[in-house]
């Protein structure tokens, strides 16, 4: 096991107008499981190769432990990595796969053997170890692909999005299992992922990423319901953030025509004007005539439990913005969702708005 530290790493790409990776900072405690997480192009998976030695650092340094490791060799980092496209070797069998590592490194064959059942046992793959990877299923694959990782018993693990290749259900059922088996084998482990959903179910920790500058870096929770900014509030939640337009003033802040009361020390600090508003699906209700904001449902979403309604500011309504992006994404009980159409009038829920500087997105907060 091993810490893993960013100090000002940069990766600059030949001829590109800005850095892949900009100046990351960022310290993986010993045992971590940490997640970077972001939209394409984000930069985290570049991070990932600069730590694995597969892109060179540019500016500024990367160790693990106390040791910088910017000029050493991939294979002298003592790193196990799973792509998503499993990579594994198509003409030998389960076995073979997870033994190769081990046999290039010339280890005996006993050990091997051993480390091998060790592995097999860990992810269930042992009446799987005589197959071709061709005999088995897209979650088996994944499982002999970290098996493979696991037998090298390196210090850390990365892992370039993973489940991107399984389908929904697998996912969910095979990202649980990662997580499970990450932490009853203690391997610090950097996970790279689009999904946030995936990000926030796995990670003790998650580094959110956009244009190759690190956001915020914290527990899931704190993401949730402290974003930093409105990028980090907009891209964590799902159904995501509500993000609109609003302006304070002496009584609150103005939505559309409908002026909701905030905590004077907040308002303070706004002072007057734009603002970006932020409210989760939660955060809203369903009120009686008068008592919000005047909205029109676009769409309703049942999905069992709970129904989501996808409004529109109700002066936002005509023929031509009607089936437009949604101002609203309200989490309604499923037997009193309106139907599309409806008007309806939307409660903001006590001390659950965040606001946003409208021009640099940064969080709003009271004195």
């Amino acid at each position: 096991m091993a810490t893993v530290t960013f100090k000002g790493a940069s990766r600059i790409y030949p001829r590109a107008k800005n850095p892949a990776v900009n100046e990351l900072n960022l310290e993986i405690r010993d045992g971590e499981f940490i997640v970077l997480v972001g939209p394409s192009g984000c930069g985290k998976t570049t991070s990932l190769r600069m730590l694995a030695g597969l892109e060179p650092v540019d500016a500024g340094d990367i160790f693990i432990d106390e040791r910088s490791v910017v000029r050493l060799p991939p294979r002298e980092r003592d790193i196990a990595m799973v792509f998503q496209n499993y990579a594994l070797y198509p003409h030998m069998d389960v076995a073979g796969n997870l033994g190769f590592a081990l046999k290039i490194a010339k280890v005996k064959k006993s050990e091997i053997k051993t480390r091998v059942a060790e592995a097999a046992k860990i992810l269930d793959l042992e009446d799987y170890l005589d197959r071709k990877p061709g005999q088995l299923s897209g979650g088996q694959r994944q499982r002999v692909a970290m098996g493979r990782a696991i037998v090298r018993q390196p210090r850390v693990f990365l892992m370039d999005e993973p489940l991107s290749n399984l389908d929904a259900k697998l996912r969910v059922a095979t990202r649980s299992e990662i997580a499970a088996l990450q932490r009853r084998l203690g391997v610090t482990t950097v996970y790279v992922t689009h999904d946030q959903v995936e990000a926030m179910t796995m990670g003790d920790r998650v580094a959110v990423m956009k244009d190759g500058v690190l956001q915020q870096v914290d527990v899931p929770s704190v993401l949730y319901d402290s974003p930093v900014n409105a990028f980090v509030a907009g891209f964590i939640g799902s159904p995501a953030m509500n993000l609109v337009e609003g302006t304070v003033g002496s009584e609150g802040v103005a939505i559309g025509s409908t002026v909701v009361a905030v905590p004077r020390a907040l308002k303070d600090t706004a002072g007057t004007g734009k603002v970006t508003v932020g409210l989760r699906p939660e955060s809203l209700e369903l009120a009686g005539e008068g008592a919000g904001i005047p909205a029109v449902v676009n769409l309703v979403e049942e999905l069992g439990a709970e129904a989501y309604i996808y409004a529109r500011l109700a002066h936002h309504v005509d023929q031509a913005t009607f089936a437009a992006t949604p101002d609203f994404i309200v989490r309604v009980n499923p037997k009193s969702a309106p139907k599309s159409g409806s008007a309806v009038e939307l409660h903001v829920k006590p001390d659950s708005m965040l606001l946003f500087d409208a021009d640099s997105g940064a969080r709003i907060t009271a004195a």
